[in-house]
């Protein structure tokens, strides 16, 4: 199981030293990836940086670790602009991009962008086939619902062949996730309880089964927050979700107030922990 951590931005906000520092001792003790969330505009949003952005920023200040937005918005977007935002992420850092996408659930995203809240479940579909094709073909022509290329590219192509797609999930996915993470995901985020994991990953085997896709390619992501609760209390969450099998972990620092020292303490903290397991 890789374990990766969640960089606070919200309680960091515009301290940029701080978050390159976080990022690079992460980097540093041996953490795999580093999560950042996706909003742009919406009524009473907190601070936060926009990902794609803030990724290619973190990626300058960092060499080996996997850089995760969890997860874009993606119908609320402009899918030849997305597709190009990526590719020079995983461009500039050496194909480290893992491309987390997903429809959301605020209304008030899609109205913000002027974007058909009703029909995002079917758009995501769409711009998931179209992003492939844009970062592996050197021409692309498409004629869908929302999409339509007349031999558009990108250039330059990612170094990843493409970028791997996961997708966000709901706490009790509906039939639609389920089909789109087990037919179209690379891997998905997985937001329910342990104990509730193993229903969920059948029903996405399953379809991936329907599809003609090995299941067992499909990774899984969940999340542990680490403070605000004791040293053991969420080793055992750690542990209990090791025994469902998912692929890989964020452990989280933000949500009670700290300060830049207290994330890197929480940080290095999280690392002792770990390797006393």
């Amino acid at each position: 199981m890789k374990i990766g951590m969640s960089i606070p931005v919200r309680d960091l906000q515009d301290d940029h030293d701080g978050m390159a520092q976080f990022a690079r001792e992460a980097e540093e003790l041996g953490f795999t990836h580093l999560r950042v969330p996706d909003r742009v505009a919406a009524v009473g949003v907190d601070h936060v940086h926009e990902p794609l952005t803030l990724l290619a920023w973190v990626a300058a200040h960092t060499a080996t670790i996997e850089l995760v937005p969890s997860v874009i918005v993606l119908p609320t977007r402009q899918t030849v602009v997305v597709a190009k935002q990526a590719a020079e992420i995983d461009r500039l850092s050496g194909g480290r991009l893992r491309f987390g996408v997903g429809v959301g659930a605020r209304a008030e995203d899609y109205a913000a962008f002027g974007q058909d809240f009703h029909t995002r479940g079917r758009r995501c579909d769409e711009q998931i086939e179209v992003l492939r094709r844009l970062w592996t073909e050197e021409a692309v022509t498409f004629e869908g619902r929302w999409d339509r290329l007349a031999g558009e590219r990108i250039n330059p192509l990612p170094v990843q062949q493409p970028i791997p797609i996961w997708i966000g999930g709901a706490r009790e996915p509906g039939a639609s996730v389920l089909r789109r993470i087990g037919r179209m995901a690379d891997g998905w985020f997985a937001l329910m309880a342990p104990d509730a994991y193993g229903a969920v990953r059948e029903a996405v085997s399953a379809e991936a089964a329907d599809a003609g896709r090995d299941p067992a390619g499909i990774g899984s992501e969940s999340a542990v927050q680490i403070v605000g609760k004791s040293e053991a209390e969420w080793l055992a969450e750690v542990e209990a979700w090791r025994e469902t099998g998912v692929t890989h972990l964020c452990l989280r620092t933000l949500g009670v107030g700290l300060d830049t020292a207290g994330h890197l303490e929480a940080l290095h903290g999280a690392r002792a922990a770990l390797d006393r397991l």
